[in-house]
This record gives C-alpha cells, sequence and structure tokens, in this order.
C-alpha cells in the first residue's frame, strides 16, 4: 500500500529574530501554517505581531531566522515578491482613494494592467463568486465602511493569493457584516486559501479559527485550538494571568453633566456625514454609551462636544448647566471636561514628544504644573510618572518619544492622564480599539470607577460586547442621527446591530420612543 504524500506547509517560519534599538520585538518565532487552514495570531500590544506580519509580506527583513514558502526557502524582501509568491494582506485601516472609482482603486494596487471592460468584468465575477458584492464603477466615498471592506478584500482575492492576512477585520462591521465576513473566510480556506488572522476578539477567535499561536514579549508563548479553549484561557495564554472582570454596580444617576438639544451641524468634510437633530442626556454616575458603525457622525460628533468644532448657537451643548456650544476646547475643558480622541497619534498625543511633554498637553492647568507663567518640569515629570506607573505603561520611562510606545500602551497613558485630571465629564472615542484584552479590561475597570465616582462618562465605541458590559444605556448612531436609548439588559445585540445599519430611522417607532434618546 502506498503512503499518501504529504502536502508541505503553506507558511514556514523558523527562529524569526527581529531587533530594534532598546528592543526584541520578535525571538526566535516559529509559525506554520497549513493549506485552507485558519490560524489565529494572538498577543498583547507591544508583543511582535505586527513586526512579525510585515516580515511575511515582504515590509520588514528578519536579522536572523528562515522562511519557508510551500517547501521552498525563500527571501521576501518586498511587498511585490510577497504578491509574486501568493501572498496577499487586508490591512486594519483601508487604503483607498474616495475619489475614485471601485475599479481604479484595485487597478492601482495590481502588479499587472487589465483594460477597464476586462477589470470590470474579473471584480464583478470574483465578487459574486465569494459572496462580496460591489459594483466596480461606484465612486468609494459614497460607500459605507462595510462596503469598503469588501473592495479591500476582492482586491487582494483578484490577486489569486494563497495565503491572506487579516488584521483586525472586523473592527468596523456590524455583527451581521461579521457573520457574513465569517462566511466568505470558511468558503476561502474550503478553496486551500490559507489565513493569517489577527484579533484581539477571543469570542471571533474561538468561533472562526483552526489554530491560535500566541506571542508574549516577542516570544512564542504557545499555540492552542480555540474552539477547545475558553476566554480564560486563551487570555492567560495572552497575558500570563488570569484576566480581570468589570463590575458595573447599580447605581442612581445624579444631576445632568452634558446636554445636547435638538443639535444639527454640517461636516466640514465633504466625504463626512452631518449630525441632525441630535438630543442626548448623560448624568453624573452613568456611562452612556454611542454604538455606530464607523463614518456615520461620529467624528463630527466628537469634535461638536470637545469644541473643536463649534454649534450653531450657544444652547445646543451645555456642560454642568452651562451653554458651551461657543466655547472653544480649553474652556470647556476648565469646566471640567476630558476627551479621549479616537487618533492616539496626532491627536491623543504628539509622536515626537517624551510622555511628560504629552502630559503638558491637556494637564498644563493642573495644580503645580505653571508657575508665573513657567512650566514645571519637575511637576510636568511626576505627573506622567504617576499615569505610567498607575496605568502599568510599559515604555522607558517619562522621557520616551510616545511613538516608541505600541498602541495599547499609548491608549493607556492618554486614558491615564485624562482620569488622573479629576473630570465632571469623561468623554471616550473608541477607547480600547486595537487594545489587547488585559489593557482594555485595565481602560473599561477606568471609566466604571470613575462612573462610581459620579462622574459622567460617555463611549463612542464600535464594540458592542464592550458597550454591553460597561454601559447604563445604550444608544445608536446612524446616518448622522441618534437613537432611542435603551438600557443593555432589555435589548440585544441583534437590535442594536440592526439599529447600526440604520434600522431605527426608517422604523415607526413613537414620539414617545424618540423622546426617549434624550432620557
Amino acid at each position: 500500500m502506498q503512503a499518501a504524500t504529504l502536502k508541505p506547509l503553506r507558511l514556514a517560519l523558523r527562529g524569526i529574530t527581529k531587533r530594534y534599538p532598546g528592543v526584541v520585538a520578535n525571538d526566535n518565532v516559529d509559525l506554520s501554517v497549513q493549506p485552507g487552514e485558519i490560524h489565529a495570531l494572538m498577543g498583547e500590544n507591544g508583543a511582535g505581531k505586527s513586526t512579525l506580519m510585515k516580515i511575511v509580506y515582504g515590509v520588514t527583513r528578519p536579522d536572523a531566522g528562515t522562511i519557508e514558502w510551500e517547501g521552498e526557502r525563500v527571501t521576501i524582501d518586498s511587498p511585490a515578491k510577497a504578491r509574486s509568491l501568493g501572498i496577499g494582506m487586508v490591512f486594519q485601516h483601508f487604503s483607498l482613494f474616495e475619489t475614485l472609482t471601485v475599479a481604479e482603486n484595485i487597478a492601482l494596487a495590481l502588479d499587472h494592467r487589465d483594460p477597464p471592460s476586462t477589470l470590470d468584468a474579473r471584480i464583478i465575477e470574483v465578487s459574486e463568486r465569494y459572496g462580496l458584492p460591489v459594483d466596480p464603477r461606484r465612486l468609494v466615498h459614497s460607500m459605507s465602511v462595510g462596503e469598503r471592506q469588501r473592495v479591500e478584500i476582492v482586491r487582494c482575492l483578484l490577486q489569486a493569493p494563497r495565503l491572506l492576512i487579516m488584521d483586525e477585520p472586523t473592527s468596523v462591521l456590524t455583527p451581521q457584516a461579521v457573520q457574513k465576513l465569517f462566511g466568505t473566510l470558511r468558503r476561502l480556506a474550503l478553496e486551500g486559501i490559507s489565513i493569517l488572522y489577527i484579533s484581539h476578539k477571543l469570542d471571533e477567535i474561538r468561533e472562526l479559527c483552526d489554530t491560535a499561536t500566541v506571542l508574549r514579549g516577542g516570544r512564542l508563548s504557545g499555540t492552542a485550538t480555540p474552539r477547545n479553549e475558553d476566554n480564560a484561557g486563551l487570555a492567560r495564554l495572552m497575558i500570563g494571568s488570569d484576566l480581570s472582570v468589570c463590575q458595573l454596580a447599580p447605581k442612581t444617576p445624579g444631576e445632568i453633566m452634558l446636554e445636547l438639544t435638538n443639535m444639527s451641524l454640517g461636516s466640514k468634510d465633504p466625504f463626512g456625514t452631518h449630525l441632525r437633530n441630535i438630543d442626548l442626556r448623560v448624568r453624573r454616575g452613568e456611562i452612556v454609551g454611542i454604538a455606530g458603525v464607523s463614518g456615520n457622525g461620529q467624528k463630527e460628533l466628537m469634535a461638536a462636544l470637545s469644541g473643536e468644532m463649534l454649534s450653531a448657537y450657544a444652547g445646543a451643548v451645555r456642560l454642568a448647566g452651562q451653554p458651551v456650544g461657543l466655547l472653544g476646547p480649553a474652556q470647556r475643558r476648565r469646566l471640567g471636561l476630558s476627551f479621549v480622541p479616537e487618533e492616539r497619534l496626532g491627536r491623543g498625543a504628539v509622536p515626537a514628544m517624551c510622555l511628560a511633554d504629552n502630559a503638558l498637553l491637556t494637564a498644563a492647568q493642573s495644580p503645580g504644573m505653571l508657575r508665573i507663567g513657567m512650566v514645571q518640569r519637575a511637576a510636568a515629570r511626576r505627573f506622567a510618572q504617576q499615569v505610567i506607573a498607575d496605568f502599568k505603561v510599559k515604555c522607558g520611562g517619562d522621557q520616551s518619544a510616545a511613538s516608541s510606545l505600541s498602541g495599547g500602551n499609548l491608549q493607556k497613558f492618554i486614558v491615564g492622564r485624562e482620569t488622573i485630571l479629576n473630570p465632571q465629564l469623561m468623554i471616550a472615542a473608541q477607547p480600547t480599539w486595537g487594545v489587547d484584552v488585559g489593557a482594555s479590561q485595565m481602560i473599561r475597570q477606568a471609566l466604571i470607577d470613575l462612573r462610581d465616582r459620579d462622574v459622567a462618562v460617555l463611549v463612542v465605541s464600535e464594540e458592542l460586547d464592550e458597550l454591553f458590559s460597561i454601559c447604563d444605556r445604550i444608544v445608536v448612531i446612524a446616518q448622522g442621527r441618534l437613537s432611542p436609548s435603551r438600557v443593555p439588559a432589555e435589548t440585544s445585540v441583534e437590535e442594536i446591530g440592526s439599529w447600526m445599519s440604520g434600522g431605527f430611522i426608517n422604523g415607526n417607532e413613537s414620539a414617545a420612543e424618540v423622546a426617549d434618546a434624550a432620557a
């Protein structure tokens, strides 16, 4: 009887090592991916996942180790080389030109040039085959984020990849869209395409992935079969300890701290979303969550609340009863507002500045920071050191540049900086976006602690599990409008997911329900 021929591994990394000044990003890492396997890559922020994927995709060269592709040793020195082998990557941040059509965007990324008529036909054929329908003639700026992600995936599929790398692919999707994406990925796997799936969402990994490789501190922490593990077991592999559980105790909210009344605001971005008739109240001692698919007015709402965009009249926004719609960010901060923006680098922190100087961006008015108009460097450093210690920020100290921190550690620093300022109102946009499970729990607990100290907290997030776990009430923003509010125990992920697609706008909600959005 003749022995069955074993298929070679699709990808095998052997002893991959990559060093940067002061840090070893990857330390002797091994990783194997089978044909047709959906393989999760997990780890804390700063564990080395991104570096490893950059090496596979040819963006970064390793200092040591070898790469084998379908049984043969290869050198991948550029993304073009990776694509020629059959490696495609869908990045976490979309790389599409909004003023171009779908076909034009796809043509720019292909290593060969097809006539427009031929390319259109190929786009339609591939998109329909995998249940990812897109119109090649449609302009990208007219598409929802879910549709844009389809374009990114179709663009990769047109290159006929044999390995598809996906980085946080569900961060901008509704629960319903996530299930459609999973169906597509399973279909690709059945056709023999391997998938490397990077995500911090443990439930998704357990549902979708066949195997998981876990990195911790740049080293291989272990491997697992996700469907045979619970979330606690996967978390222990990632962080080396049990995951803390956030506790939201019953609490009666107090006076209104933030009030929006019939606020309408046009977006300055030609591809932005106009806000229409927004009514919302947030009281002391409660956390109100705003769910929604990215691009439905969250950016405009955050700008209107922070003071970066002024309202049509002062009373459109009230803070602790005072009309602030015509006041700028600094004036609102003096009234007790703290703000965590969605963009960590550029708006939350200045990349080239050290952490002590970044602390001064919002803490300059804190006691002891200034003396006769002069910055007190020692006070700024003590403040930054307190944030680093209280929020377990992994860095080289208060003189470390913001750009040297991993995304999750920088996010912990920004949340810690705003928390230690003892605000009356905390507004946090995407507070745990792209943050590992351990850091996520720490940030969520910090928001709950503020709520328990009678601070009013408003959280904008695309993570429904997060909102259901920490919020007293949830509203949805879609097409620049706010839905009625719901207590988490009285709604479901399915209802909120439907509303995220605009289901509440054209529904038959009563006037009382509409009014409840401001309750």
